[in-house]
């Protein structure tokens, strides 16, 4: 057998993830303040790009109820690249598909207008006035324990090492440093950190720089000379007390079940968060990528958030200059590639634009029954659906609901927030949605009578008499996933005097 190379030809399929391909599927995944920030990258890199700085809106001429669906773009240039539009309307997977030729034709913009709803002006007006420029900075905790600090009258060393201990305290007033640790770091003995620690102790508010739980319920009892053996007991059975054992609590305690009730119920006046009123670290803040507004013909509106997205062109008047000048190959395939590049980027924040729109639609109109009668009305729906409903790929909908949140008349909520697992009915009806399910659990046992808790059974038994056919260990899991008791843990905190 003699082995010799050969000539062989194949055909087969791939999938190419070009670099734009990729630009494109990382901005559908970005929100419209990340979005705003990768393009501002893009303005500092390429110098044919340019912002377009926004002006007062003029007044608005008043919006036209229309059976066609027509929009507006202001995203930049309408007249990008023939040849990154066409990569990107192809249909690699579906990743980030164009509109048909008849719909960019009549529509491409910001605002929906579908059979059942009516454009709004896509743009919301800015205000010039910031609260936060006016407003003196929060004081955090560290900055009040400092404050205190400098007025103990400690020693140099002492108040190193309180110094180190203030580091150590987090936001909720807790001392999560280990003694032992600090003291090898600032090369003194334990009791020296201790005693330090002991007198920080006493610093406002109550129970700051405690250790744990237990030591900062002491401290705010021992303030108001109630920490006497019976409720150190009783500090000592936190883990009972959760349980509204009040049985087993007032056998340890050496008291009777009334005055049992009687120090649960002073516990519960004592902060377990001495750090909780002073400012932390400043939650980011949600800002929405869609507006849902409900019109006065009891229709929807869904407008993109146009404040936020980028508005960019290429500067064609620099572009001309610059290739007058270009003398050399390499000059001219530099701005060449910042031309194609320009072109690209604007293609992909108008088709951008055009899918998460798209994508909104679709969910307010599967889910229009929430809009008007909340959670308990929210369908079943998963990707698949609103993928077949866009034409897209249901990864291509996963990106676009991905950090984008909707802001509707019932709150701002996560795009994600509208897909829900279905639950069978018991005729083999419509099925519900497991989030209108959860909230009606909610319900039941917000209104359950003080003497009838509902079991876990029993809620089963109610909700098959709504027609939804559900297990009990999906009902223990819908109310764990809530935080709420189970039935034996609520009776025992209604006996406790909850």
């Amino acid at each position: 057998m003699s082995i010799a190379p050969r000539l062989q030809l194949r055909q087969g399929q791939s999938l190419v993830m070009t670099p734009q391909l990729q630009q494109a599927i990382k901005l559908l995944q970005l929100s419209n303040i990340e979005l705003a920030e990768y393009v501002e990258a893009e303005i500092e890199k390429n110098p044919l790009l340019e912002r377009i700085e926004r002006s007062e809106p003029a007044e608005a001429p008043e919006p036209e109820i229309r059976t066609d669906r027509r929009e507006e773009m202001d995203l930049g240039d309408s007249a990008a690249s023939e040849a990154a539009a066409s990569d990107l309307d192809a249909r690699h997977e579906d990743v980030y598909e164009a509109d048909s030729a008849s719909e960019i034709a009549g529509a491409a913009g910001p605002s929906a207008q579908l059979d059942w709803s009516r454009a709004g002006s896509g743009k919301q007006a800015s205000e010039d006035f910031d609260l936060e420029t006016i407003t003196a900075e929060a004081r955090t905790l560290r900055d009040h324990l400092d404050d205190q600090l400098m007025l103990a009258g400690l020693t140099e060393a002492d108040r190193l090492i309180a110094s180190r201990l203030i580091e150590e305290t987090d936001e909720a007033g807790f001392m999560r440093g280990d003694v032992h640790e600090i003291a090898g770091l600032l090369g003194t003995d334990v009791e020296d950190v201790e005693a330090v620690l002991e007198l920080c102790q006493g610093f406002e508010p109550t129970g700051v720089m405690a250790r744990d739980i237990r030591e900062c319920l002491a401290l705010q009892l021992r303030e108001r000379d109630r920490l006497d053996p019976a409720m150190s007991a009783l500090l000592d059975n936190l883990e009972l007390v959760a349980k509204r054992d009040v049985r087993r609590l007032a056998d340890i305690c050496g008291v009777d079940h009334e005055d049992v009730v009687d120090m649960i119920a002073e516990l519960r006046t004592l902060t377990p968060r001495p750090g909780a009123a002073f400012a932390g670290e400043e939650a980011p803040s949600v800002i929405p990528d869609v507006f849902v507004r409900e019109l006065p013909s009891g229709a929807f509106s869904i407008e993109l958030n146009a404040d936020t997205l980028p508005k960019v062109l290429i500067d064609r008047t620099y572009y001309a200059q610059v290739a007058g000048l270009s003398r050399t190959e390499e000059d001219k395939a530099f701005l060449n590639d910042c031309h194609a590049s320009a072109s690209w980027l604007i293609k992909s924040l108008d088709q951008r634009a055009r899918t998460i729109l798209k994508v909104a639609s679709e969910i307010v109109r599967q889910q229009d029954g929430f809009f008007v009668s909340g959670v308990k009305a929210l369908r079943p729906l998963n990707l698949k659906t609103v993928a077949d409903a866009v034409e897209m790929h249901e990864s291509t909908v996963s990106r676009v609901t991905s950090n984008k949140y909707m802001a509707t008349p019932r709150g701002v909520f996560e795009l994600k927030y509208f897909f829900s697992a279905s639950i069978p009915s018991v005729q083999g009806g419509e099925a519900h949605s497991a989030e209108a399910v959860r909230h009606r659990i909610k319900d039941m046992i917000d209104q359950e009578h003080p003497e009838a808790i509902l079991s876990d059974d029993q809620i089963v038994e109610r909700l098959r008499a709504f027609g939804v056919d559900i297990a009990r260990r999906t009902v223990a899991k819908y109310r764990e996933s809530l935080k709420i008791p189970s039935s034996v843990d609520r009776r025992r905190h209604l006996a406790a005097g909850g």
